[in-house]
């Protein structure tokens, strides 16, 4: 009964682990994407700001980042309030959601955090391509945007595809940072079963850990296949 108990809060836990996942790839590969157009800005000031951005980003450890998000907003409020703590009383009384601020504190943080490192990615992707096909393009009397999406797009994603792979991989092992905030993650789950002299959650839970990645390995290993025939 007690492995059956712990395996449905490690469920539960690994459902807000999946959900910070998927929301923060949503949100920070267009972002990182729109960032990288702003550090290869032809205008020096956007292009300036952007890349001391992106250097701040990804100097500071995203721990740290989690806690600016979370508490700097309300150690700069006149009343000491913190926002995100009145988003966890008010989901947590008015639709039975619990940590619902923390979990949107973490939320911004990891998209912030990691819409610069794949800004830096897709920046290297883009560079990386001939400036020939461009010009084949040109040539062809295709517009900036087609020549984009028709001939540039699929040598990129062919080239940042493996680097993206890395990234992802370590999204899912950083989700458990979650839990210095709050967020009842799978690793903040078994870390509560530890605290009752029960320590093998904690190495229960990272088989949870090892056939997510090996699921996402197949699935990038498919996606590279799949790519194969770009001779870039």
């Amino acid at each position: 009964m007690e492995f059956i108990t712990v395996t449905q809060s490690l469920f539960e836990g690994f459902a807000i682990t999946c959900l910070l996942f998927v929301l923060t790839l949503l949100f920070s590969l267009p972002l990182g994407l729109l960032i990288s157009f702003c550090t290869m800005s032809k205008i020096k000031a956007i292009k300036g700001v952007f890349k001391v951005l992106v250097w701040v980003i990804r100097g500071v450890p995203l721990m740290l980042q989690l806690f600016i998000v979370y508490y700097l907003p309300g150690m700069l409020s006149p009343m000491g309030i913190n926002p995100f703590g009145k988003i966890d009383n008010y989901l947590y009384f008015n639709v039975g959601i619990d940590n619902g601020g923390a979990l949107l504190a973490t939320l911004i943080a990891f998209v912030i955090n990691y819409a610069a490192y794949f800004s830096e990615i897709f920046r290297g992707g883009i560079e990386a391509i001939p400036k020939g096909q461009y010009e084949a393009g040109q040539v062809l009397g295709l517009t900036k945007n087609q020549i984009f999406k028709q001939i540039v797009l699929m040598q990129v994603v062919k080239h940042i595809l493996a680097p993206i792979s890395n990234e992802v991989i370590t999204l899912v092992k950083d989700t458990a940072l979650a839990r210095v905030i709050g967020v009842i993650e799978i690793i903040k789950v078994a870390d509560m079963f530890a605290s009752k002299a029960i320590i093998w959650p904690l190495f229960y839970a990272g088989a949870f850990y090892l056939v997510f990645v090996g699921l996402l390995t197949i699935l990038f290993n498919y996606f590279e296949k799949k790519l194969s025939y770009y001779k870039v």
